[in-house]
């Protein structure tokens, strides 16, 4: 009877941190490869402010299709000014997805997944559509 109240206890306490641990979420923004997310941060110059959401929402499907693009991954650039990198999955989706796609830039998506520092483990990516 002990081992069975015991048993039960621990499955109470694994089951209490399973709804405890951090889940996943929506995170909204466009899609752009490693590469060129550098060119989205936003930089105060003397000459004003460059780059941000602009910059990533102009990014093009062939720049995003490019050996060396492909090759370097892609994230989600936020509208906080942020950007996330896929895991490996995520890269793969992203691919299928800009493939697919007839769209030649402005790849804004709702990516669902598991964010761990600055990388996004990508359950989904879903296109908006306008």
């Amino acid at each position: 009877m002990m081992r069975l109240l015991r048993n039960i206890s621990l499955l109470g306490l694994l089951a209490g941190l399973a709804a405890a641990a951090p889940g996943a979420s929506t995170i909204k923004g466009v899609i752009i490869d490693k590469q060129c997310s550098s060119k989205a941060e936003v930089r105060v110059l003397p000459t004003g402010i460059e780059g941000g959401m602009i910059v990533a929402e102009a990014h093009t499907r062939e720049c995003a299709l490019m050996p060396a693009c492909q090759k370097s991954g892609y994230g989600i650039f936020t509208w906080d000014q942020k950007f996330l990198a896929f895991d490996a999955a995520g890269n793969r989706k992203a691919l299928d997805l800009i493939k697919a796609s007839k769209k030649l830039d402005d790849f804004e998506v709702e990516v669902t997944g598991t964010v761990e520092g600055d990388i996004i483990k990508v359950e989904s990516i879903k296109l908006r559509q306008p």
